[in-house]
């Protein structure tokens, strides 16, 4: 297939009319570069940027792994294997990661992939069993590397590194400029592709202030929650067990809200997700886990129920709302005693709460889970003609389907579902009965 003609298929399948300046400037940097950093902006598709350039380099006719993505999260690998499987290449792409199944993982990796896409733990634990071969790889990715050595990966990072040739193209990709390269990883000449303009990377948000009388603030965020309403929050707290209590007692006082977390299984981190991203959870308590990388769009509200130590996590978690060209509120929830780091300066503006605590309707949505996905055969048409002729469902009753390899998440008005999953109890999809309930 001639490029051109690869080009306009991928476009045609990701659903876009053309690639971006910073796609293209990517894309150029791949053919005569010995190293790239690429800084571009959270949501301005840095994956498309190093992905199509690599697809157009990969040899049909390999039988080893061509090349390397390492990731920090098992969300990030996940989501860049998905744009690649939307991108319809024709090469075999592997997502390995910890948690997942490590014989299913080497079985797999029998036929070797063209892309390998990773966290660094489990692709080290790989190549320590040599479970693939890393010789025929000529493009190493580390993206979001930044937030990987932030995360105590960089022995693992240094020893992936030792087992792949200097002449593979290492390419760098953060959506934050005060960053270092290892000493380990760094090419002799490295190419910057810096997109973070100052336009660019400030985005259209305003920033406030809510001052807690108390320094437990949950009462505080109660009443920040009951001011904004409906619309969808996203709330920052540094560890697992602040998330957990946060959330808890928020239910207390009336207020659900989903949480995500690393120390969360990871089927439960996708559907929190999910929930999320279909309406179904309006409030997400969250670690800075989900900080980076996630596909997480039109987020009104980011609230900093504790403000993060690094100017780095401060500017990620900020770039989870306003994207493109959207509008957002970022709050900064504060006691008196409490220091303001200096990479905020002063306290931005107070913002008054209301008097009258209302708490927020819940959601009208709810998710449906089905126990089948791709792999059986099922896609979006089918469910929703399932639910149309068997569950006896209207247009306006369905909403975000998210369909995965061996699951299927439905967003459904909640007062549709009770009568709904009774009518499809009994009934088969595509001829073979699966598992359909409300994912809770």
């Amino acid at each position: 297939m001639k490029a051109s003609d690869t080009t306009q298929t991928v476009l045609h399948n990701l659903g876009i009319s053309s690639f971006n300046e910073m796609q293209r400037a990517t894309s150029s940097a791949f053919e005569t570069a010995e190293g790239v950093l690429l800084l571009s902006p959270t949501g301005s598709g840095k994956t498309l940027a190093f992905l199509f350039p690599i697809l157009q380099q990969l040899n049909p006719k390999g039988n080893k792994v061509q090349a390397l993505v390492l990731t920090p999260s098992r969300e990030l690998a996940l989501q860049i294997e998905q744009v690649w499987k939307k991108m319809q290449t024709g090469f075999k792409v592997i997502c390995a990661y910890g948690g997942h199944d490590m014989p299913s993982e080497i079985n797999s990796l029998k036929e070797a992939p063209a892309l390998l896409v990773g966290t660094p733990g489990r692709i080290a634990d790989h190549l320590k069993r040599k479970s693939f071969d890393a010789s025929a790889i000529r493009y190493f990715v580390f993206d979001e590397f930044d937030k990987s050595l932030a995360l105590g990966f960089e022995e693992d990072m240094e020893y992936i590194t030792k087992q792949i040739r200097p002449s593979a193209l290492r390419v760098f990709v953060s959506a934050t400029a005060s960053i270092v390269i290892p000493e380990f990883a760094t090419p002799k000449n490295l190419t910057v592709l810096n997109f973070l303009k100052k336009e660019e990377s400030v985005p259209a948000v305003e920033m406030l202030t809510v001052w807690s009388n108390d320094k437990d603030k949950v009462k505080t965020l109660f009443e920040l929650l009951c001011t904004i309403g409906t619309e969808q929050v996203l709330i920052f707290c540094n560890h697992r067990e602040s998330v957990e209590r946060t959330s808890s007692l928020l239910k207390e006082m009336g207020i659900e809200t989903g949480i995500f977390h690393g120390g969360m299984e990871q089927m439960q981190r996708e559907q929190a997700l999910i929930k999320f991203r279909n309406g179904t959870t309006q409030f997400l308590v969250t670690t800075d886990l989900a900080a980076r990388g996630l596909d997480i769009p039109d987020i009104d509200h980011i609230v900093h129920y504790h403000l993060p130590s690094t100017f780095a996590e401060f500017t990620h978690r900020n770039g989870r709302t306003a994207r493109m060209n959207k509008t957002g509120t970022i709050y900064l929830i504060l006691h008196e005693s409490e220091s303001i780091p200096n990479y905020v300066g002063e306290a931005p503006p107070a913002f008054a709460l209301t008097e009258k605590n209302k708490v927020p309707k819940p959601s009208a949505w709810g998710t449906v889970y089905i126990n089948a996905g791709k792999k059986e055969k099922i896609n979006k048409v089918d469910i929703v003609g399932f639910f149309f002729q068997k569950g006896k469902l209207q247009k306006e009753d369905i909403g975000l389907i998210v369909v995965k390899d061996h699951n299927s998440f439905i967003a459904i008005r909640k007062k549709a579902i009770p009568s709904m999953l009774k009518l499809v109890r009994d009934e088969k999809l595509k001829g073979k009965k699966f598992l359909i309930m409300e994912a809770r």
